[in-house]
């Protein structure tokens, strides 16, 4: 039995912005507690050169919602990318499964040959739908995933990696 786009993506999409937004809820909690502003979080990063929390999140769910759209031969939603809070960053979340729930299998489903353009600037990235997929959104989902987790995780939030994994 082989494994489908669809069920290569949207349910593990789905499963891992959920576990995010439980992490976000958890370190949301934690600066109640401590009485630390959640800005701190929010803006918090890693190294000097690295994004903040925030765009961490802002690019994971960018991630998934530009590859449902993208495999299903749909324009990809633009979101405005001003999340400040903790509330913001669940509204994306939500906003972004939302999305990607709306997508059928069928929409989703033999688009591994799709011929996927991405444009940065200048530069053109060119992809067929299963590459694009497996070798470049799923890496990078699970990338800015997991800086968000490590973001909060050096801030002192009690998360592990049951939490990351889910349940």
């Amino acid at each position: 039995m082989s494994v489908t786009m669809y069920q290569a993506s949207i349910p593990s999409f789905v499963r891992m912005l959920g576990n995010l937004s439980v992490i976000l809820e958890k370190a949301a909690a934690h600066a109640e507690v401590k009485k630390i502003d959640p800005a701190i979080f929010v803006n918090a990063r890693l190294a000097p050169d690295m994004f903040p929390l925030s765009r961490q999140v802002q690019i994971a769910t960018d991630m998934v919602k530009g590859a449902a759209a993208r495999l299903a031969g749909l324009e990809v939603p633009s979101y405005e990318d001003n999340e400040t809070t903790f509330a913001d960053l669940q509204a994306r979340i939500a906003k972004t499964v939302a999305f990607i729930q709306s997508l059928s299998a069928e929409q989703i489903d033999g688009s591994e040959e799709r011929q996927i353009v991405l444009k940065f600037g200048s530069r053109e990235l060119s992809f067929l739908g299963q590459p694009y997929l497996l070798d470049f959104v799923i890496p990078n989902f699970h990338f800015h995933l997991t800086t968000t987790y490590a973001i909060l995780r050096h801030n002192g939030v009690d998360i592990g990696k049951k939490d990351y994994i889910g349940g």
